[in-house]
Order: structure tokens, then C-alpha cells, then sequence
């Protein structure tokens, strides 16, 4: 024990209860249903030998073997389904894998539950929860997270470049108030399950074909109009996009940005891009970092960043998933995706072969 101990909770000794917090490991050592005047006895002896002091001339009482069936086990799983119930004068169990805390009215994450380094599902639902603090990427062993109908604004670059890149499997953001996600979103590529219904987003995350184990997803109710160009990528089980207002798409209809010649550093910027050469803040600007991640592939496999055309195209969802809950009520399975072009040749030749796919 000699500086070992953390801190003593000893607010029901009376009672024969206390608790002893441990460095290493970082467990809480909890004792009950003891005798008070041997509890006592037995935390002044704790604290001598915290400090490195001499503890024989105390006097402990004679140790028996305890039964394995009085021994409480590590406690880990909770759930807290009310705010009565709620925890205000004790801590979470240090042990806890499992954690649900839904229906108390929360307005921010209660920073304890983020000490729970053993914590593998976190379920914070049915509550008034606007923000997400960055902290929650420090459970490195979290692979749940349920959000479900709280108040959420936005979901954080922080967050997408946490240790949930390597852990999180199951994120439910579905019932809250986003707009958009960020593009760093894309970076936890061990989601398998992404539930974000009945939001307000505009836009999925440009990059979601990066989502490469992704295989159940749903953002029906939502505000999107079209699909970014990277769905194509997916490889899902089950869709869900039932209630956004898409678009009906018509290759015609584009919106172009090009420049003739394009910009030396469009042409650089491809050239980063197309040969994959490594690059970071470190070596150019943060706002070229950012467009480079925005990269857009033409159906003729070049890059382009910044110079497109720009058109959205129809694509049957069955392409992407097996099974694919209707669009709308009239029974379709079509979406729009986005399509991009290098160049006015590019777009050109895509007219052509609608022209004569029409044909035929």
C-alpha cells in the first residue's frame, strides 16, 4: 500500500462501509457489513502504511478465510433509468463495462463516467445533451455509443480523431439536431452500425465510402437532396433513407467551376493527390491539408479538388446494400448521387453515353 492509495471515502464508517481508491491498479477497494470500531482500525492501519509508517502496534483483529459467496463481484454493468436513481453522492463503480443512464434530464456528460477506463458501452439516451465533451475518446475500450434523442448540435473533429478510430463499432446519434458531420467523421473505420435518423442533416460525410466495415445504416428523416459520390463505395446489409427530399436527378443539370488553364495550384493539388504523395500541416497549409482531404475522383479515375463539373446521377441503393428500405412511399429504391468531372471532355463523354443508353 505504501503510496498506493488514491484517497478513503469514509462517510458511512458508522455503518461499517468505506471505500479505498488504489493507484494501480485503478480499481476501488469497497468494504461493507464490517464492524465499525475493526474498520476504523483496519483504515488507520491504510493510511501508516500509505505513508511508509510502522503499523504493528495496532490492534487488527485476527484474519479469517472469507466464502467466495460473501465476496461481491466487480461490478459491470449499471443502469439508471431515472433521475431519482441517479448517483449523486457516490461514484460509478470503477469496474463497469456497461453503462446506461437514460431518461435523467442530463445537460452535459457527467465527467466521472469518463474515468470508467473499462467502459465498452455508453448509452446516454432520452436525454438533453447538447454537447460531447472531447474526453470521451479517452475510453480506449468503448466500442458503444448511444446518443438517441438528446439535443445535439454537432459531433466533434476531437471525437473522430480519438482512440475511437480503433474501437467504435455502434454509434446512435438518431432523434438530435445535426446539420452536418465533419469530414474527420470518416475516420472511425470500425463503425459497423451508424443510426443518425430523424436529424436535420443536409449532407452525408463527402468521404463515407471509407467506412469500408460499415454494414447497417440509417439517416432516414433527414434533409438530404443528394448522396456524395463516395456511397458508391459502400457494402452495407441494411438502408435506411425512407423521408429525405432527393432530387430528381437529370444530367443536364450541373453546376460547373473550372478555369482554363486550371490554377497551378489545382494542378498541383491533383498532382499530391493522384501520385498519394504524403503531406500534413507540417508541410504545407492547414486550408491545402483540408482541400486534399476533400479530393473528388472523376468517373475517368483522375482527382480534382477544387475544378469540377459538378451533376448528380440515379443510382439503384441495391447496388450497395441487400437490403434497402423504400425511399419513398411510391415504392422506389433510387437515390441521387453526386458526380464530379475533371474536365469539360470528362462531362462530355458522360453525356454521351446517357445519350445513347437512352438511345437504346
Amino acid at each position: 500500500l505504501r503510496g498506493n492509495i488514491e484517497k478513503f471515502f469514509t462517510w458511512f464508517v458508522e455503518e461499517g462501509k468505506a471505500t479505498v481508491r488504489l493507484k494501480e491498479p485503478a480499481v476501488d477497494v469497497c468494504l461493507s457489513k464490517a464492524d465499525a470500531n475493526s474498520l476504523k482500525n483496519f483504515l488507520s492501519a491504510a493510511r501508516l502504511a500509505d505513508r511508509g509508517s510502522d503499523t504493528s502496534s495496532l490492534p487488527l483483529s485476527t484474519l479469517t478465510p472469507v466464502r467466495a459467496r460473501d465476496v461481491e463481484q466487480p461490478k459491470k454493468k449499471l443502469s439508471v433509468m431515472s433521475k431519482k436513481d441517479y448517483p449523486l453522492t457516490s461514484n460509478f463503480p470503477y469496474s463497469l463495462e456497461q453503462l446506461q443512464v437514460s431518461y435523467c434530464k442530463l445537460s452535459r456528460v457527467d465527467m466521472r463516467m469518463l474515468s470508467l477506463k473499462a467502459l465498452r458501452r455508453l448509452d446516454l439516451s432520452n436525454n438533453h445533451i447538447k454537447k460531447l465533451p472531447a474526453t470521451i475518446g479517452d475510453l480506449s475500450c468503448l466500442s458503444e455509443l448511444i446518443l438517441h434523442n438528446n439535443h445535439l448540435e454537432a459531433f466533434s473533429e476531437a471525437l473522430c480523431l480519438s482512440t475511437l478510430q480503433q474501437t467504435l463499432q455502434v454509434l446512435d446519434l438518431s432523434q438530435n439536431r445535426l446539420q452536418s458531420l465533419p469530414t474527420q467523421f470518416c475516420q472511425l473505420r470500425e463503425l459497423m452500425n451508424l443510426k443518425l435518423e430523424d436529424n436535420k442533416l443536409v449532407g452525408l460525410p463527402f468521404q463515407i465510402g471509407r467506412l469500408s466495415k460499415l454494414r447497417f445504416l440509417s439517416a432516414a428523416h433527414n434533409e438530404l437532396t443528394v448522396l456524395p459520390a463516395d456511397f458508391f463505395k459502400l457494402s452495407l446489409e441494411n438502408l435506411d433513407l425512407f423521408g429525405n427530399p432527393f432530387i430528381q436527378p437529370n444530367p443536364l443539370d450541373h453546376s460547373m467551376q473550372l478555369a482554363f488553364p486550371l490554377p497551378l495550384q489545382e494542378i498541383a493539388s491533383r498532382a499530391v493527390a493522384s501520385l498519394r504523395i504524403p503531406y500534413g500541416p507540417h508541410l504545407i497549409p492547414a486550408h491545402l491539408c483540408g482541400d486534399l482531404e476533400a479530393a473528388k475522383t472523376c468517373e475517368c479515375g483522375r482527382v480534382c479538388i477544387n475544378f469540377f463539373v459538378k451533376t448528380a446521377v440515379s443510382m439503384n441503393l441495391h447496388q450497395v446494400s441487400h437490403t434497402v428500405v423504400l425511399v419513398d412511399d411510391m415504392g422506389g429504391t433510387d437515390a441521387p448521387v453526386q458526380q464530379h468531372f475533371c474536365s469539360l471532355s470528362c462531362y462530355s463523354a458522360f453525356l454521351d453515353s446517357c445519350l445513347q443508353r437512352g438511345l437504346r
